[in-house]
């Protein structure tokens, strides 16, 4: 199924990368629920979805406060990223993404704008034999706040020297549309794929 777009001309594209490009979120969810086991924290599966969005090191500091631990964020974050390359090997592409960035290849300039580290994206997009059909990646670590804040995608368009009102974002969670919303960008909510 092909996810159809809003009317108008649109100047770049931008598309966050986990759940959006990239059906990795329960593969995230796994590699959390592991990483975090071994500190006995909790992240339900209902958590972790509304949360879609936020940085690693962001969770990583609310789940502290949350259940009164000490996890430390970079080895946590760390040992949640090894745990994910582990099954890398199982990810696939969210279904009714890829026509959208083949068909603008070459003809409209693309950006990955996500809160997971750049490693972790390029790692997901390579997997996916992606890696070449974005101009810019912005990620964790290229800007201050994370979504709802639209820092990540004015960031983008700046770089891809689109003026914000002409980009069409591509998300999968609310905090995503709503950065895109306050960026002053035009967006479309990608559905999560059907589980069999």
């Amino acid at each position: 199924m092909i996810i159809s777009l809003p009317p108008g001309e649109f100047g770049a594209y931008l598309f966050d990368c986990d759940g959006t490009i990239a059906d990795s979120m329960p593969l995230h969810h796994r590699a959390w629920t592991q990483a975090l086991d071994e500190w006995d924290c909790t992240f339900p599966e209902d958590l972790f979805y509304a949360w879609g969005g936020r940085t690693v090191a962001d969770i990583i500091a609310s789940l502290n406060e949350a259940q009164g631990l000490a996890m430390p964020v970079a080895a946590v974050a760390d040992r949640r990223e090894r745990l994910y390359r582990e099954l890398l090997p199982r990810l696939t592409a969210v279904p009714g993404i890829v026509a959208h960035i083949e068909d603008a290849r070459g003809r409209i300039p693309t950006a990955v704008v996500s809160g997971s580290t750049r490693d972790s994206v390029t790692a997901s997009l390579t997997v996916l034999g992606l890696l070449d059909s974005f101009d810019v990646l912005v990620c964790a670590g290229d800007y201050a706040r994370a979504k709802p804040d639209p820092e990540g995608f004015l960031r983008a368009a700046e770089h891809l020297g689109v003026r914000p009102e002409h980009c069409l974002v591509f998300e999968d969670t609310d905090l995503g549309i709503q950065a895109a919303t306050a960026a002053g960008m035009a967006s479309v909510r990608v559905p999560q794929p059907r589980r069999g």
